[in-house]
């Protein structure tokens, strides 16, 4: 459980080795280091530490928190049904044991450095439900079969002129977009928000990442920063950080920006997600020039086990009820389950050649836990390879007005099929399966008893 510094494995100005940071300390450049792992919700929690304790005891030993923070709803609220955490165990300790490699500065965040860290019970044993540690437990998988997973995360999101602290005043409603019309890839309107995207995309640069640019999106004030692919666990890792900072710069600059899935009837915000493998040796294990669609058997029988168990697996990949608001025909957001050659109406798209041969899942909205979904594409593709599945033919033309099969509609339908799933089970355990099970029935018990505008507008006076 005690981490030892190994070479940096990761690269990029912002990353920092322990000698780095004792440097930055000493000089008086950093005073604090945040100690943080992804939630359940995909956010980023943790702590705060002294610099000087985090060099003299935390890197070595870690960090305690208390479990409840893998068992509470968004609200934070302590809720009942969780095997690892509850009144009857004392909600005790875990162990934030930071992953050194992940070690890097927080640029928008004055004196800080932040690490990103695994859970462990103190007796040392992994958290299994933690977001991270099921990533991993499917990255080993891959490991055993000489196969590396390179991922993009493509996060939407929208920027309003409202500061966070006003949004809240006003529950979220009447707030100013940051654009009057649809700005999907134009440039004059946003130009507005670039002195805040600009800063986003400058210090994630500064904390390790590799920004490629921004676009606009088709909503009001949709934006859309992209990143440089790279392995799966750091790109995930990257996300939390990214999606976090983000946030807290919005609000430096006095506006709030959202990456719920669906935040209005119009353009939801999206996640597409881009993933290939490679060999242990750096080979193409995805492309077949010999192949009509440059595709190799391995790609086809991933790519036909992402089909295959789409619609059991789609809790990992939606999972609000905001979440499969997103799913309407025409709307760029995916509802048939099919794959084509640079097919958007398609839930998977393929692209790429040689080493850039991929797919990217549609499926995701901005408000997924990145490490859920990754990890359910790898068990997803796994099935795939191990049962040999045949892939049908690439579909071409409109798959919104195919006969094809849906992606659930709803939250309940999502999670009566993972519920039922054996390749959940067999992927991820019943601990983990059991444990992402009662958080969606926490989410849809409080949404049950929830009273909503749009029922108070329809029912008052009408009804």
């Amino acid at each position: 459980m005690t981490p030892i510094e190994s070479p940096k494995t990761r690269t990029g100005t912002g990353y920092l080795s322990l000698t780095d940071l004792t440097g930055l300390v000493a000089a008086g450049s950093i005073d604090t280091v945040i100690v943080a792992f992804t939630d359940m919700q995909g956010r980023l929690v943790g702590k705060r530490v002294s610099a000087r304790l985090f060099l003299e005891d935390v890197a070595s030993h870690g960090a305690e928190c208390c479990n409840y923070l893998l068992a509470v709803d968004v609200e934070m609220n302590t809720v009942d049904g969780y095997a690892m955490s509850s009144w009857a165990r004392g909600y005790g300790d875990m162990a934030m044991i930071p992953d050194l490699t992940t070690l890097r500065l927080a640029p928008w965040l004055p004196g800080t450095a932040l690490v990103t860290a695994d859970l462990h019970w103190l007796d040392e044993a992994p958290v299994v439900a933690s977001p991270r540690q099921i990533l991993q437990a499917q990255l080993a998988r891959l490991a055993e079969r000489g196969l590396v997973a390179y991922v993009g995360t493509e996060l939407e999101f929208m920027v309003f002129d409202d500061g966070y602290r006003d949004a809240w005043k006003k529950g979220y409603l009447g707030l100013t977009p940051a654009s009057d019309y649809n700005i999907d890839y134009a440039l004059l309107a946003s130009s507005r928000m670039e002195p805040l995207l600009r800063d986003i995309r400058r210090a994630m640069d500064g904390a390790g990442m590799y920004c490629e640019g921004v676009k606009g999106e088709c909503n009001l004030g949709q934006q859309e920063i992209a990143f440089r692919y790279a392995t799966a666990l750091e790109t995930c890792d990257n996300h939390s950080i990214y999606k976090n900072g983000a946030k807290e710069i919005a609000d430096a600059h006095g506006k709030s920006l959202t990456f719920m899935a669906k935040y209005d009837e119009r353009e939801g915000n999206s996640c597409h997600i881009h993933i290939s493998l490679r060999g242990t040796d750096g080979t193409a294990v995805f492309a077949d020039q010999a192949d009509a669609g440059g595709m190799s058997t391995l790609f086809r029988r991933f790519l036909a086990g992402q089909l295959a168990v789409m619609r059991e697996l789609t809790l990992f990949s939606a999972p609000n009820i905001n979440s499969y608001k997103r799913y309407v025909a025409g709307s760029f957001a995916p509802t048939a389950i099919k794959w084509g050659f640079d097919n958007r109406t398609c839930a998977l798209r393929v692209v790429g050649r040689g080493l850039g041969m991929r797919v990217e899942n549609r499926v995701p909205g901005g408000d997924v836990n990145q490490y859920l979904a990754v990890s359910a594409l790898i068990a997803a593709g796994l099935y795939g390879i191990e049962n040999e599945l045949d892939l049908e033919d690439a579909f071409t033309g409109n798959a919104y007005e195919s006969d094809a099969a849906r992606v659930p509609g709803s939250l309940r339908e999502a999670t009566a099929l993972f519920a039922s799933s054996e390749v959940a089970r067999a992927a991820f355990g019943d601990d983990v399966v059991d444990h992402y099970l009662n958080n969606a029935r926490v989410e849809l018990a409080a949404y049950d008893a929830a009273v909503t505008d749009w029922e108070r507008v329809r029912g008052f006076e009408r009804l």
